[in-house]
């Protein structure tokens, strides 16, 4: 038998994350106002299956001066007078329902709620409409007599006259425009050395006529970012630049909402910018203020851009492969090697007697023996001295891999040939003989080394013959 799972899910794994809803009101009495007696407060009750938890939420109303939000935390709730909690058989459409001597009445459940209850065979009654409220008409219109429109100035008149203060003028573009902010998509084609096209993001505050330009960063671009084109100020058509600002006397004029547009270019303090796309709610916006329609401008494809990293010179020390492996990886690793070659190749050495090409006269007369080691491609250079020559003999060259400046690419055993010049660490060195082992490695080796292959030097012996007949 396996006893790793249950036949029966307990609860919390059965209904997890299975929660109920039901939609419900409940009347608070208002007590010494004569224009109201009672308010409808709208709640949604959670009902969690796992652990038969309730959870109370009230709908939240901009300005309404009470407390919204979370009426009950989750928790167990016990029923009036009783030790018992409630279970989702005490939840229904239609009743009503008391948590902690508070009343609600239950109006609506979700599809999911009602679904559930089918399934256990209780069917939900109907929904039902919110009982209508008779002082929120009366509510508008108290707070319209206590501050009727045709009122407004007369009010400011006589504050001024009790040597009050002034009216706020910019209070009212910021009680009805807060958090109303016009967005714009702005390009500026910079016309400089390290330019080109910068994109940005204008917002337009609409509470006190600012203006903020913000960069869109994109990153790898090369360009030290900067997050603020403009800071949040008024922006002017034609800034007029002073070194006494306070002093100014002429006339700024700002841009307002009506003079930016999709299409047209605007001055940013100097900068001649595209805005050529606007969000959706300013595109709405200006339809229903201003009766303009905000068609976005279709920019031309940019060419893609291909970032080049060029690779830094070679450190001095170690191998080329060394190098690069530092540049690749922030901890280098070590190159692999072909060992297979290395164990097949180690014990061929292919040695030459060269002389230095060279313009000295006493370069002539100087004898080197260059080796090639098969295994690892490798290449040392020793120099032959007489006795009382004045020169000192010995290793010229360090073994060590050498480039070919012809090919670009290391030097492999099919460039060394007799008659053939190599270039080893700025110079030139032609390969005048090979020894007797050199000369048997490759001739066994002629798919490598075409030119001592008997077959190859036959043939291109009998080659001026092939016109002449034979006798």
């Amino acid at each position: 038998m396996n006893d790793a799972i249950p036949r029966i899910a307990p609860k919390w794994l059965k209904h997890d994350r299975q929660v109920l809803n039901f939609s419900a009101f409940f009347q608070e009495p208002v007590v010494e106002d004569p224009n109201e007696n009672y308010r409808i407060r709208k709640c949604t009750i959670y009902y969690y299956l796992e652990d038969d938890t309730i959870h109370i939420m009230e709908s939240r109303v901009q300005n309404s001066g009470i407390p919204q939000g979370v009426f009950l935390k989750r928790h167990l709730v016990p029923k009036d007078g009783s030790i018992e909690n409630y279970t989702w058989r005490d939840l229904a459409v239609g009743i009503d329902i008391s948590f902690y001597t508070r009343v609600f009445h239950i109006t609506d459940a979700d599809e999911f709620t009602r679904s559930f209850y089918a399934n256990e065979g209780i069917t939900l009654a109907a929904p039902e409409e919110l009982p209508y409220d008779p002082f929120v008409h009366t509510r508008a219109m108290v707070n319209m007599k206590q501050n009727p429109p045709d009122m407004a100035e007369h009010k400011n008149y006589i504050e001024v006259m009790l040597k009050g203060g002034r009216p706020n003028g910019n209070l009212k573009s910021f009680l009805d425009n807060d958090r109303k902010v016009l967005s714009f998509a702005v390009l500026w084609q910079d016309t400089s050395y390290d330019g080109g096209d910068k994109y940005y993001r204008l917002n337009y505050f609409l509470s006190d006529n600012t203006v903020e330009v913000k960069e869109i960063i994109r990153p790898n671009n090369g360009q030290y970012p900067f997050s603020m084109l403009l800071k949040r100020q008024k922006l002017a058509k034609q800034p007029v630049l002073t070194h006494y600002p306070g002093l100014n006397l002429k006339t700024v004029d700002y841009y307002m909402p009506a003079d930016i547009k999709c299409g047209e270019h605007m001055m940013i303090w100097g900068r001649n910018c595209l805005v050529y796309d606007v969000d959706d709610f300013t595109r709405e916006w200006y339809r229903r203020n201003h009766n303009i329609e905000q068609r976005a401008v279709q920019l031309p494809k940019p060419a893609p851009e291909v970032f080049y990293q060029g690779v830094p010179p070679e450190t001095g020390y170690g191998t080329p492969e060394d190098s690069m492996a530092s540049v690749i990886n922030l901890r280098p690793k070590q190159p692999k090697y072909d060992m297979k070659k290395m164990f097949k190749q180690d014990m061929h050495i292919l040695r030459f007697n060269a002389r230095l090409v060279s313009t000295e006269p006493d370069d002539e007369s100087r004898t080197f023996i260059v080796s090639f080691y098969c295994g690892d491609d490798t290449i040392q250079v020793y120099e032959v001295c007489d006795k009382n020559s004045g020169r000192i003999g010995g290793r010229f060259m360090e073994r060590k891999r050498q480039t070919n400046p012809v090919s670009g690419t290391y030097y492999s055993e099919k460039d060394f040939l007799v008659g053939r010049t190599v270039h080893l660490v700025g110079f030139k060195f032609m390969l005048m003989s090979a020894d007797e082992y050199t000369e048997k490695y490759m001739q066994d080796n002629s798919d490598v080394f075409p030119e001592a292959s008997i077959r190859n030097i036959i043939a291109k012996i009998k080659a001026p013959a092939a016109g002449y007949p034979s006798l």
